[in-house]
C-alpha cells in the first residue's frame, strides 16, 4: 500500500512539473481563427497550425511572455490580404499588435477594445474601413496608435482623450469628418499627433498647445478654420497647418491675419461647456471598465496558466486517493497541502524563476528586442545612463542619431521591391523618404554580419557616426533591432547613383556621358575625402584606411559631387565579410600587390585604390588593360581618354592626371604619393593651366 501510494504521489509531481503551455487551450483557438481571417488562402501563414505550439518559435511571427501567453504579433509586410478577426480580443496578454504594411480589409472590430494591455497598435498602410470603434479609450495601457493610410471614416471618438499613456497618435490619410476633440488635450504624454490629409473641420483646439511633451504637430489637408492658437509656435517647423484656407493667426508668416469675423469667433477657443461634462462622464466610465477589465496583468496570466489546472487536479486526485486507497488517505493528505504550501509561497513572486525556465523563457520572449517608438535600440537603450557612464567602452548614441524600426519601415514602405537599389548575399540597400520628406539610402546588415562582440560593434558605430566631410557619405542614424535579426544604416540619398553608372557607356547612353569639367572635379573631391579619412589638415582624429574604395563606392549627388561611401564599415562587418568584399576589389584591380604579401592596410593601399579610379574616369573604362596604361605613361591621349569626349578635354590636365594616376598605382607602396601631396599636385595642375602656362 505505501508503495501504491509513493507511486501515486510521484505520477502526481511529474504531471505538476509540466510547464503550462497555450496548446490546446482557447489561445490556440484564436490564433487559428485569425489565421482564417487575416490569410484565408492559407499561403503565408502556414506555420499556424493546431497541433502547433505558438510558443515554441515555429509560429511565424508569434512571441509568447514569460507565462507562455501570447504576448506580441508581428506580421507587418506579409502581403496578407484577408480582415482582421474579433477573435484577437481572446488573446487577453496581447501587447503589441503590428500588421501594417498589408493589404487587409474590413472594419477594425469593436472587440479589440477589450485588449487592456496592448501598447502598440500597428495598423497603417491597409485598406481598413468603417469607424474608428468609439469604446477605444478602455485601452488604458496604450502607447503607440498608428492607423494612418487606411480608409476610415466618421468622427476621432472623444474617448481618445483617456488614453493617459499615449505617446504617438498617427490617423492621416484617411477620410475622418467631423471635429478635432478638445479631449486630446488631456494626453499629457503625447509626443506626435498626426491628423493630416482627412476631412476634419472646426477649430483647432487651445488645448493642444498646453500638452507638454507634444512635439509634433501635423494637420494639413482639412477643412479646418478660425484661430490658431499661439501657443503652437514653439513646435516652429514641426506643426504644419498648410492647406486649411479658413485658418487665420497671429505671428504665423504664412497664415492671413484675422478679420472681425475671425475676432468673432475666438471665443470658440474656449472648451464648450457641455464637451466638459460628456467628456469627464465618458471618462468615469471608462476608468470603472478599465478596473474591471484589466483582468490580465502578470500576476492573472501567471495563475490563469498554471494555478488553477492544479488546484482542479489535485482535488480530482485526492477524491479518488480516498475512494480507492483510504489506508494512505493520511499519507497522502499531508503530502497535498505541503504542496499547497510550497505553490502558494511561490507563486505570487513572479521573478523566481529556474534557470531552465529563464532561458526558455528568453527563447520564447522575444518582445523586448522590438525596435519601434518605446524602444529603438537594444544594443543602448537596454541599459541605463548610469551603466554607460560606468562602462567607459560603451557608446551612447546621440539621441538626434538614433531611428526607430516604425521610421525605418515607414521611409521603405516596409522594404518594398521597388524601393530596392541593390541587394547581396549579406547587405540590401532601400530608397526611402523620411517623414521631413528628405530622402534617404538604408542599408540593411543582418545582425549575424556584424561583428560577434558588443563593445566592438559600438566603437564601430561611434567611429562612423564621427565622420564628417562633404565627399563623404553622410551617416544619418542608424536602427538596430534583434526581434528582426537586422541593423539599418541610414544615410543620404546621393540622387546620381555610382560612378560606375556613368563608365562603359554604349551608344545608347550617351546622355550620360560626363564632361570634362565633371571629371577633374570629381577626382579632385575624391581626394579630400581620402584625405579626410586619413587624418590630414590637422584633422583630430584616427587615421581610416577606407580599405575598399571603387567606383562602386563613389556615389553622385545632384551637382555631380563625389561622396565615398561605407567609409569605416569593416568596423562594424565581421571578418569573413571584409575579406569576401576583399575577393571583389581585387578582381577588380583595386586591391594594392602588397596585400597579398603582408595582409594589411596602409594608407598607401587606399592610393593605389585611388589611382586606378583615376584612369576609369579619363577612359571611360572599368577594365584598365595593359596596352591603356602604356598609352597613359606615354601620354598618348587617344589611347586612354574616353572616346565620348570627342577630344573637348583639357591635354595638359588629362596628361598630368594620367601621371598622378600611374604614380599612385606603382608596385612598390613607397614610390606611390601620399594623399596630401597628391591634393597639392592636383592644385598645382589648375593653378599652372589658369596661368596659361
Amino acid at each position: 500500500m505505501v508503495a501504491l501510494c509513493a507511486t501515486f504521489l510521484v505520477l502526481l509531481s511529474i504531471f505538476l512539473s509540466f510547464p503550462p503551455t497555450v496548446r490546446g487551450n482557447a489561445e490556440l483557438k484564436a490564433l487559428m481563427e485569425l489565421k482564417s481571417s487575416l490569410d484565408p488562402v492559407n499561403k503565408l501563414l502556414r506555420s499556424w497550425t493546431f497541433n502547433g505550439d505558438p510558443c515554441d518559435g515555429s509560429f511565424e511571427g508569434i512571441a509568447c511572455n514569460q507565462h507562455l501567453k501570447v504576448a506580441n504579433i508581428s506580421l507587418q509586410g506579409k502581403r496578407l490580404t484577408g480582415k482582421l478577426s474579433p477573435a484577437v480580443a481572446e488573446l487577453k496578454c496581447l501587447s503589441g499588435l503590428y500588421l501594417h504594411y498589408n493589404s487587409l480589409s474590413g472594419e477594425i472590430p469593436q472587440e479589440i477594445t477589450n485588449l487592456t494591455e496592448l501598447t502598440d497598435i500597428y495598423l497603417n498602410v491597409n485598406n481598413f474601413s468603417g469607424e474608428i470603434p468609439a469604446e477605444i479609450g478602455s485601452m488604458a495601457g496604450l502607447q503607440v496608435m498608428d492607423l494612418c493610410c487606411n480608409s476610415l471614416t466618421g468622427n476621432i471618438p472623444k474617448t481618445i482623450g483617456s488614453l493617459k499613456k499615449l505617446n504617438v497618435l498617427s490617423l492621416q490619410h484617411n477620410k475622418l469628418t467631423g471635429e478635432v476633440p478638445w479631449s486630446l488635450g488631456n494626453l499629457s504624454m503625447l509626443s506626435r499627433l498626426d491628423l493630416s490629409f482627412n476631412n476634419l473641420l472646426g477649430t483647432i483646439p487651445k488645448a493642444l498647445d498646453n500638452i507638454p511633451q507634444l512635439d509634433t504637430l501635423d494637420l494639413r489637408n482639412n477643412t479646418l478654420s478660425g484661430f490658431v492658437p499661439p501657443g503652437l509656435k514653439k513646435l516652429n517647423g514641426r506643426f504644419q497647418f498648410e492647406n486649411n484656407t479658413g485658418l487665420c493667426g497671429i505671428d504665423y508668416p504664412s497664415l492671413r491675419a484675422c478679420s472681425a469675423f475671425d475676432d468673432a469667433n475666438i471665443e470658440q477657443l474656449k472648451q464648450p461647456p457641455g464637451e466638459v461634462d460628456t467628456d469627464k462622464s465618458t471618462l468615469h466610465n471608462i476608468s470603472e471598465t478599465v478596473y474591471l477589465q484589466s483582468h490580465c496583468n502578470q500576476e492573472h496570466c501567471k495563475k490563469s496558466s498554471s494555478r488553477l489546472p492544479q488546484v482542479a487536479l489535485i482535488s480530482s486526485v485526492v477524491t479518488v486517493t480516498i475512494t480507492l486507497i483510504g489506508a494512505c488517505l493520511l499519507t497522502f493528505f499531508r503530502y497535498r497541502r505541503s504542496k499547497q504550501k510550497i505553490s502558494n509561497t511561490a507563486e505570487p513572486s513572479e521573478g523566481r524563476l529556474s534557470v531552465d525556465q529563464q532561458q526558455k523563457d528568453l527563447r520564447a520572449s522575444p518582445l523586448m528586442s522590438l525596435a519601434y517608438t518605446k524602444e529603438w535600440d537594444p544594443l543602448g537603450d537596454s541599459r541605463n545612463g548610469a551603466e554607460f557612464a560606468q562602462d567607459p567602452h560603451l557608446f551612447v548614441v546621440n539621441s538626434s542619431f538614433r531611428f526607430n524600426l516604425e521610421e525605418v519601415e515607414s521611409a521603405t514602405q516596409c522594404f518594398s521591391e521597388s524601393n530596392l537599389l541593390s541587394r547581396n548575399s549579406f547587405t540590401s540597400v532601400f530608397k526611402g523618404t523620411l517623414r521631413d520628406g528628405s530622402l534617404v539610402a538604408i542599408r540593411s546588415i543582418n545582425i549575424s554580419s556584424c561583428k560577434n562582440e558588443e563593445v566592438e560593434f559600438m566603437n564601430g558605430l561611434k567611429l562612423l557616426s564621427s565622420l564628417s566631410h562633404e565627399n563623404l557619405v553622410k551617416l544619418r542614424g542608424f536602427c538596430c533591432s534583434r526581434g528582426k535579426g537586422e541593423c539599418f544604416l541610414i544615410y543620404d540619398f546621393a540622387s546620381k547613383g555610382k560612378l560606375s553608372n556613368f563608365l562603359d557607356l554604349q551608344e545608347q547612353e550617351t546622355s550620360h556621358v560626363l564632361n570634362w569639367p565633371a571629371r577633374v572635379s570629381i577626382i579632385k573631391g575624391i581626394a579630400k575625402g581620402i584625405a579626410y579619412l586619413h587624418g590630414s589638415d590637422q584633422q583630430k582624429k584616427p587615421t581610416i584606411v577606407h580599405r575598399n574604395i571603387s567606383v562602386e563606392k563613389i556615389l553622385l549627388d545632384e551637382q555631380f559631387n563625389p561622396l565615398i561611401a561605407d567609409s569605416g564599415l569593416h568596423n562594424l562587418l565581421a571578418d569573413d565579410l571584409v575579406f569576401s568584399a576583399l575577393k571583389t576589389s581585387a578582381a577588380m584591380g583595386y586591391l594594392a600587390p602588397e596585400y597579398v604579401t603582408t595582409g594589411k592596410f596602409t594608407e598607401k593601399t587606399d592610393v593605389f585604390a585611388f589611382g586606378v579610379i583615376i584612369l576609369q574616369i579619363l577612359s571611360g573604362k572599368l577594365m584598365l588593360t595593359s596596352s591603356l596604361r602604356l598609352a597613359a605613361e606615354n601620354g598618348e591621349h587617344c589611347g586612354f581618354m574616353d572616346e565620348y569626349l570627342h577630344g573637348e578635354f583639357d591635354k595638359p590636365e588629362a596628361s598630368a592626371l594620367a601621371r598622378i594616376g600611374i604614380s599612385c598605382t606603382q608596385e612598390i607602396p613607397n614610390n606611390r604619393p601620399n594623399i596630401e601631396t597628391l591634393l597639392m599636385e592636383i592644385k598645382c595642375m589648375k593653378s599652372v593651366n589658369e596661368s596659361g602656362f
